[in-house]
């Protein structure tokens, strides 16, 4: 190929590039005005009732008697709350009940870590985006205090959290401003912003990232020479740094094995795999057990921290009535055994269809979808969250 071919080749994907980025502009424009910002819906007295661990009536008995927050009533009497208020809700109880004070507001307490949970597969497609959101979205609605980070460069987890990445982040305001290798490093916390979903707060990605992967190597031969902090120590320090704030950090990380992934895995205290049952997926990741051994055995090797509390993998996209897929779910199970999630993360209408308007099981209304569509997807995604959820407390050794 000459040089005018590749100069050619080059100069039309760019202009590609910005063709495609400006229309997603109109289009972001047109689904989110400029001063528009993204919102959470209200959920029912009962929602509320149950998120909280309380009967509707409780919640009835506390609004008439003035203590809480007042929720919202509509003309026909239905009372609603927003997730702040229940969660105004969950401090009052647990302040005037200090022996159930746990069961209502189920924070981190003195003597139990930080849970880093780095959300990880080589392959793409393997819903590992949509996997770390709805476990974040759902330790949030559970009353946990949440950071989510968003390590991939395509940055959709930041997208369905209500951040462009095109548009409202500047430099540094991803994670790499917080393991940079030169002088322009700051804090995490000056990072971290608040999203739509209280409780959960956003470390956003975008294009940004790759710088990481790009100075690391130069960054390996100064560190080769006694200078500088190594690059799998770098996430952990920067996460550190806002520990006390947090229960729970919930990390999507890029597609592919490489520094930010090493480092996301070496800060963690637990790995989820996401797997896609076809044996293209499971063939992939074979490969990728097998590199990612090989790499965490030079990182520890280095003096990297490699002790995780658990390892789940998690099935997602299943389909259950597809034969094959039952035979290579079947085989994972023979394989890992309790390493395995028992519940599985069904492929549903309803996510793909929430998904479209940047939005989730948890976030849309329930007349969106078909009810027994919606409700078989949310039983799945509930399920294999509350999984991760009684291991995180087994390791507190909750009850």
């Amino acid at each position: 190929m000459d040089t005018a071919s590749v100069s050619s080749t080059d100069i039309r994907i760019e202009r590609q590039a910005k063709q495609l980025s400006r229309q997603l502009k109109v289009l972001s424009e047109h689904l989110f005005p400029p001063h528009s910002q993204k919102s959470l819906r209200t959920f029912t007295s009962g929602e509320a009732a149950q998120l909280i661990g309380v009967s509707d009536g409780y919640l009835r008995q506390l609004s008439l008697d003035g203590k809480g927050p007042a929720p919202d009533v509509s003309s026909s009497g239905r009372r609603s709350y927003t997730l702040s208020q229940i969660n105004e809700l969950r401090h009052h109880l647990a302040t005037s009940k200090p022996k159930d004070a746990l069961s209502f507001l189920p924070h981190r307490q003195r003597g139990e870590k930080l849970q880093t949970i780095a959300v990880t597969n080589f392959k793409g497609g393997s819903a590992k985006t949509t996997t770390s959101l709805y476990l974040a979205q759902y330790l949030a609605l559970s009353g946990y205090r949440v950071l989510a980070i968003d390590l991939d460069p395509q940055a959709s987890l930041s997208a369905m959290l209500g951040v462009q990445p095109e548009f409202d982040l500047g430099d540094g305001d991803t994670l790499y401003g917080a393991i940079r290798y030169d002088d322009e490093r700051k804090s995490l916390r000056e990072i971290i912003r608040p999203t739509y979903f209280d409780g959960l707060h956003l470390v956003p990605g975008n294009l940004e990232l790759m710088e990481f992967e790009h100075e690391t190597p130069r960054a390996l031969a100064e560190r080769r020479a006694g200078k500088g902090e190594a690059f799998f120590q770098r996430v952990g320090t920067a996460i550190a740094e806002v520990e006390s704030d947090y229960d729970i950090v919930v990390i999507d990380c890029p597609p592919q094995l490489g520094y930010l992934t090493l480092g996301a895995v070496c800060a963690s205290t637990a790995m989820l795999i996401t797997v896609h049952p076809q044996m293209v997926d499971v063939a992939s990741m074979s490969q990728f057990l097998l590199m990612t051994s090989d790499l965490l055995a030079v990182v520890r090797k280095a003096g990297g921290d490699l002790s995780h509390d658990f390892i789940k993998y998690v099935v997602t996209r299943h389909e259950p009535f597809d034969g094959p897929q039952s035979q290579i779910v079947a085989l994972l199970r023979s394989l890992f055994s309790d390493d395995v999630l028992t519940a599985t993360i069904l492929k549903s209408t309803a996510i793909s269809d929430a998904g479209l308007s940047k939005q989730t099981l948890y976030e849309i209304e329930r007349g969106q979808v078909r009810k027994t569509t919606y409700d078989r997807a949310l039983e799945s995604v509930n399920a294999a969250n509350s999984e991760v959820l009684a291991n995180i407390r087994k390791v507190w050794a909750r009850k």
